[in-house]
């Protein structure tokens, strides 16, 4: 039998977070080796396990896979996450790199100068709310069915609650004016794997404050 997969990250959410989610709703326990100083990545890069010299780094099925969504995509279609054809993946496609945008504005901002975070934040929220969180709303309402595409828990629906409770994390009460995506914040956390996954003691990280920036600016050289 195969091992566990091993992710080689921090010991932040960056990137790899995403990925432990995919992992946890797919029901796959994971083990983690973490980068908790420069030399460790130096090292991960001397013995050329890193193909382009970065993380996030997946050690599964034989295979050492870098690029988040290249990750992603295989343990979506390993995992029947990806949709039973191509259009369907496609649309799994759209809606998962709207919320990677959504996500990538929400992660950078604790790495940005004080006195632009207060803009920085306003205009994630103003994205979220007239930019992403409509199509969602809009799609779950067009079709009536419990998740983004094909009535089936997907990819899409995983990197969406991920993204709700993160812009949430911004702005409590983001989705007072969506009330298809509160229900379906609720019922996709109540799914199984997920519900373990958003317990304390999970391998879910919490989010970035100023110690674990400055631990990512020495070992990242930023």
């Amino acid at each position: 039998m195969a091992g566990k997969p091993k992710l080689h990250y921090t010991k932040g959410r960056g990137k790899m977070e995403s990925i432990r989610w995919l992992l946890a709703a797919a029901g796959v326990e994971f083990e983690e080796e973490f980068i908790e100083k420069k030399e460790d990545l130096e090292k991960l890069r001397s013995d050329g396990v890193l193909l382009f010299q970065q993380v996030p780094m997946v050690e599964m099925d034989g295979m050492r896979m870098v690029q988040t969504r290249a990750i992603l995509s295989y343990i979506a279609g390993k995992y029947n996450l990806y949709g039973k054809d191509l259009k369907e993946r496609a649309w799994i496609d759209m809606y998962v790199e709207g919320t990677t945008d959504l996500m990538g504005m929400i992660m950078y901002l604790p790495f940005q100068p004080a006195d632009t975070k207060e803009k920085n934040l306003a205009l994630i929220i103003e994205r979220a709310t007239t930019r992403y969180f409509p199509v969602y709303e809009k799609a779950l309402k067009d079709h009536g069915q419990d998740y983004l595409v094909g009535n089936k828990l997907s990819w899409a629906d995983v990197h969406l609650l991920e993204a709700i409770l993160m812009a949430e994390e911004c702005k409590p009460d983001i989705l007072s004016a969506f009330p298809l995506l509160q229900a379906f914040k609720g019922r996709i956390s109540n799914i199984p794997t997920i519900k373990k996954f958003l317990q304390p003691g999970s391998q879910r990280k919490p989010p970035t404050d100023e110690k674990f920036v400055a631990v990512v600016r020495k070992i990242f050289n930023i």
